[in-house]
């Protein structure tokens, strides 16, 4: 049954997913569109951009926006897939939920110990590493063509890439007037 296996799927992302909702983008996209077949890569890509520009965590909005999209790739209806909504964003938070339950008293008690730190020192690598590979799953042939199929597209898309990359980063330019910036500029130039 689907709704099983949403909820097997997304309690595993949950559990493993470390780094924040971006973290969870790249096991997201490997365990929806890769190994499930339940979205399209395009359809995983929308996905990640309505999760960014809607309130809340991207890893918790991408968790109900794909639990809806498989349900309803599926064949079931719109009630079913609010159901597949709210199950693949339970399954997703329960791990965390859970663990901050058991470990909350222990980690205030042992959280300056070296091997707790040694731990958390080991685990900031992961998440970079997570957060790259998020990154280079968006940079794909639905988002940025190719210079083959559509020079002016991917010309412009690099570009943008690059001009909010350095927004962001050098000039500390706010994350959220990027976006704002990259979708005018996106419009103006691509349509």
């Amino acid at each position: 049954m689907i709704f099983f296996d949403l909820f097997i799927t997304f309690f595993k992302i949950g559990l493993f997913g470390f780094g924040g909702g971006y973290g969870m983008l790249s096991l997201i996209q490997h365990e929806t569109v890769e190994r499930a077949h339940w979205l399209s890569t395009a359809e995983f890509t929308d996905i990640v951009a309505i999760s960014q520009m809607t309130p809340g965590p991207i890893g918790i909005n991408s968790a109900t926006y794909c639990g809806y999209t498989a349900i309803h790739n599926a064949g079931y209806g719109h009630i079913m897939g609010i159901l597949g909504s709210a199950t693949a964003t339970f399954a997703l938070v329960l791990p965390s939920l859970i663990l901050m339950i058991l470990i909350s008293r222990m980690f205030m008690k042992y959280m300056k110990t070296r091997t707790v730190r040694s731990i958390f020192t080991g685990l900031r690598p992961a998440v970079i590493g997570l957060l790259a590979a998020a990154t280079l799953l968006l940079c794909n042939r639905e988002n940025f063509s190719t210079p083959m199929e559509n020079p002016w597209q991917f010309l412009i898309s690099v570009a943008l890439f690059a001009a909010t990359a350095f927004g962001t980063g050098y000039l500390k330019i706010n994350p959220i007037r990027m976006i704002c910036y990259a979708a005018f500029a996106g419009l103006l130039l691509l349509y």
